[in-house]
């Protein structure tokens, strides 16, 4: 994904000058790139703990949270490989979200123990209420400004079949929200599809840059493991995600689908 931005990691001011020629003038006019500066982030992850994060993954004795906390623990390492100076915490939703680990860290092993202190309710949670994952990003985001970085939430969501809700005013844009939505497939007690839009609507709702959504009925986790790679972009280097066209498939175009049975139609236009 090419950008006008400096690469992430590079926290200082940069500069940078090229030649652009003039083929009517038959000149050489020079440019340049107005300094840009790209803060570390604060990243909240939010992880859905409703009796459907409990639902099988098609690799066997693999739950739904199972391999969230794996995708996680790649996401942390990876980030931190690309700057260590990022942070993490840690929130858990059921009917609305409360802290799970409140203090901001770079220590792996501090994320680590967050993951294994992750578990779900065997029941249903019913109706998730996002309003107080915001007012906790809202407040830890003016702490985050103060220091001059950025406050990011990660939403992990996995109910098929009540949509969230919130009561935001529209004006508090503070945070960037990225969503990794996991549903079932499309039945008479899911609404998947309605589920997704209702989560596309608080992204855009809610988020000072670009806040990205993926979506996923595969059940793979290697699906999940693939999009929390592609939320490693820093919200101040991103393009529009409707003009983002990583990864690059390995497959023609006019190839079949390795396995029909695992595409699940949910649109996801924005």
């Amino acid at each position: 994904m090419s950008s006008s931005l400096p690469m992430e990691g590079n926290r200082g001011k940069m500069k940078m000058e090229g030649i652009e020629g003039n083929a009517s003038a038959g000149e050489a006019v020079r440019y340049t790139l107005k300094p840009t500066r790209i803060n570390n982030e604060d990243i909240l992850f939010c992880v859905d703990v409703d009796a459907e994060s409990l639902v099988e993954m098609k690799t066997a004795g693999v739950n739904r949270l199972d391999s969230i906390k794996q995708a996680i623990l790649l996401f942390v390492n990876s980030k931190l490989s690309i700057n260590p100076d990022h942070r993490f915490a840690f929130a858990t939703l059921s009917k609305s979200a409360s802290w799970l680990r409140k203090e901001f860290s770079s220590d792996v092993e501090s994320t680590i123990a967050a993951i294994r202190a992750l578990s779900a309710t065997t029941v249903s949670s019913g109706q998730a209420d996002l309003t107080n994952l915001f007012r906790l990003a809202a407040h830890e985001a003016k702490k985050s400004r103060a220091q001059n970085r950025i406050l990011r939430v990660i939403l992990i969501y996995c109910r098929s079949s009540t949509r969230p809700h919130h009561q935001w005013p529209v004006n508090q844009k503070l945070f960037t929200l990225d969503v990794m939505y996991l549903h079932d497939k499309p039945g008479p007690d899911n609404c998947p599809q309605a589920v997704y839009d209702a989560l596309v609507d608080a992204l855009e709702h809610v988020s000072e840059y670009e806040g990205y959504i993926h979506e996923s009925g595969h059940g793979l986790p290697r699906t999940l493991f693939r999009f929390m790679s592609m939320l490693l972009c820093h919200p101040q280097q991103r393009c529009p995600q409707d003009d983002c066209d990583i990864p690059k498939p390995l497959v023609k175009k006019s190839a079949e689908p390795a396995n029909v049975e695992d595409n699940v139609h949910v649109s996801t236009s924005r």
